[in-house]
């Protein structure tokens, strides 16, 4: 059964994977099915995928695609839906730090790409997630001059504040809370990326432009509006709050409120 009990013991174990394949966005995917043995429990789920791809290179198959980069929880790259999750079965984890000893031998393990309009599918389990560079493009960053470092750090700001900032910070943009929301809703990661910036001193020169052309932008990308179920923190690998999109929520109704456009 899918998601039964981790393993408790070291021994190698046989599973089913069931892999989304799609050779290009113009062609229709399907699940295709491929038995794999001998998986060490301490494997991460992306070791088990190259496991898989090196047996599928020796039958002459072509390689699963999915995305990867320093496989250290850190990156967002990691990109796959497990079992109908974001990331895997485990809380707080992306699925490079995903290891298999989360599920036990003999297991059917369902991996998929995410899924929504605004990241469409480049091939297997790899999708285009630019849309959330195109959204900071619009506005996530500070253009104006703070000075140096020893200048940035002359400006008092209080703990509290500056560990909600930071917190905002730590979104790694991997894109899991667009895949867990039924709606593809882009919220919790724009909110992290307005909210960062909000609750500092440097980013109040640009503050109303900022969440207005993020928001702006984040709608002409495709996703879909929030409906504050929060099933996009529940599975946020990072820990990101739903206050973060209370913050955006409250940034964007002032910069409407004082706004001298009519749109």
């Amino acid at each position: 059964m899918a998601g039964s009990a981790a393993t408790t013991n070291t021994k190698p174990m046989n599973l089913k994977l069931r892999v989304w394949r799609q050779p290009n966005r113009q062609t229709e995917g399907q699940i295709v099915e491929y038995p794999i043995k001998d998986i060490s429990p301490d494997m991460s789920c992306l070791e088990m995928l190259d496991v898989l791809n090196e047996d599928l290179l020796h039958q002459g198959q072509d390689p699963v695609a999915f995305d990867h980069d320093c496989r250290e929880g850190i990156c967002g790259s990691c990109d796959l839906f497990i079992n109908g999750r974001s990331h895997g079965p485990e809380k707080g984890t992306t699925t490079c730090q995903l290891h298999m000893r989360k599920f036990s031998d003999g297991d059917t393990i369902t991996v998929e790409p995410w899924r929504a309009n605004a990241f469409p599918i480049n091939k297997d389990l790899s999708v285009d997630r630019s849309a959330f560079d195109r959204i900071i493009q619009a506005g996530g960053y500070v253009s104006v001059n703070t000075g140096g470092a020893p200048d940035g750090n002359e400006i008092p700001i209080p703990k509290d504040i500056a560990d909600r900032a930071f917190e905002a910070a730590t979104c790694i943009a991997c894109g899991a809370c667009v895949a867990a929301c039924k709606n593809a809703s882009a919220m919790l990661f724009v909110s992290a990326k307005v909210s960062q910036l909000a609750l500092l001193p440097q980013g109040q020169v640009e503050a109303k432009t900022r969440v207005e052309n993020m928001v702006a932008q984040m709608d002409i990308e495709g996703f879909g509006a929030c409906s504050n179920i929060g099933s996009c923190a529940a599975e946020c690998p990072v820990g990101i709050s739903l206050e973060n999109i209370a913050i955006l929520n409250r940034e964007y109704l002032v910069a409407k409120a004082t706004s001298n456009t009519l749109a």
